[in-house]
């Protein structure tokens, strides 16, 4: 876990590129509970005015949050985590899928009590995906 003195405000956390295939829907909705169809079935997601299959937004919210966790190595130390959804994730079944890449920068840092706040972005499709994303973090002295 980076300590609080080794971080400064600018500093960049190390990049996350995700693939999401339309197996990893189904396996997420298998876990969450969340069958809805515009995950899996395209007839149904592009009659409801989606252009494809996409992904849950939580899945996508998680992958944002597994940057933070995995720079500091310890999921606890998140005290705050917070997103808007500005677009779905669009995973077509071509055997690719879709690629999440997630950045982060740290743009806050508090040495009074020990956090810093992480701006997050999250992109697919070279489209934002995710508006505001934070997560505040404490770090050991």
């Amino acid at each position: 876990m980076p300590r609080l003195s080794e971080v400064a405000v600018g500093d960049q956390l190390p990049a996350l590129s995700v693939p999401l295939t339309r197996a990893d829907l189904v396996r997420y909705a298998g876990a969450s509970g969340d069958f809805n169809p515009i995950h899996w079935n395209e007839r149904f997601a592009t009659e409801v005015g989606l252009p494809d299959v996409i992904a849950h937004g939580m899945l996508t919210m998680a992958l944002a949050g597994r940057l933070v966790t995995e720079w500091t190595g310890d999921p606890g130390a998140v005290r705050h985590y917070g997103v808007r959804f500005t677009r779905p994730v669009v995973v077509p079944d071509d055997g690719t899928g879709a690629l999440v890449e997630v950045t982060g920068k740290i743009a806050k840092k508090n040495d009074e009590d020990g956090t810093v706040k992480v701006s997050i972005t999250a992109r697919s499709a070279d489209q934002g995906v995710l508006g505001g994303a934070s997560a505040t973090v404490r770090l050991p002295a």
